[in-house]
């Protein structure tokens, strides 16, 4: 859904672009420096309800986002795009989902169950893309919660859990049906793709 703007956005910071790479930084730094910032936000989460630590928690997610959405455009921009920096890239967009998660669940602003349901649908939306991908389905803007949406609902859903509690927990429960019903839609496209292909037949 929102990966459809993701273009225009990375159209949009072309001079934030500019001046990264006039700095030196290359697209890998730049996804090292969100990983970075997501474990530091995973960390404000652990410690729990305080609003001060939500907040700073909220901060540091959205800005981890921006370095994904920077590195891209610095990777596009100046022809700097390579298979592994890809796969860099995405490994680590892994590592800081589930980093946002445990740290929701160890700060007990959700439950342990639904927060581990909502991390293993968030991993699985991932891993449905890269497979279907592997045999030449384009995957992007299929179903509901991409990873802007996700972490547009825990940022949106964080803020609002400092004025009324249990907002986390709900938005948790929201993830978990909607990551989950991604899922179903995915393989649902990968299944009517390979059909028209004829390659969805099972294995004998």
């Amino acid at each position: 859904m929102l990966t459809r703007l993701k273009a225009k956005v990375q159209s949009a910071i072309k001079t934030q672009a500019q001046t990264a790479n006039k700095l030196g930084l290359t697209p890998d730094v730049i996804s090292a420096i969100g990983i970075m910032l997501a474990l530091f936000s995973a960390i404000a989460y652990a410690n729990g309800r305080q609003n001060v630590t939500l907040a700073l928690a909220v901060f540091l997610l959205l800005l981890s986002g921006y370095c994904d959405i920077l590195d891209g455009a610095l990777a596009r921009l100046y022809q700097k795009a390579t298979s592994f920096g890809g796969f860099l890239d995405s490994l680590l967009d892994r590592y800081a989902d589930s980093a946002i998660y445990v740290g929701i669940i160890l700060g007990e602003l959700c439950s342990a169950s639904w927060g581990l349901i909502a991390l293993i649908g968030s991993l699985l939306v991932s891993y449905s893309r890269a497979r279907a991908e592997a045999v030449g389905i384009k995957m992007e803007t299929v179903g509901l919660a991409e990873r802007a949406e996700r972490i547009i609902i825990i940022a949106v859903t964080s803020i609002a859990e400092i004025f009324f509690a249990g907002v986390i927990e709900a938005s948790m429960i929201l993830l978990a049906v909607f990551t989950n019903l991604t899922v179903l839609q995915r393989s649902l496209y990968a299944y009517k793709t390979l059909k028209k292909k004829g390659e969805a037949k099972p294995e004998s």
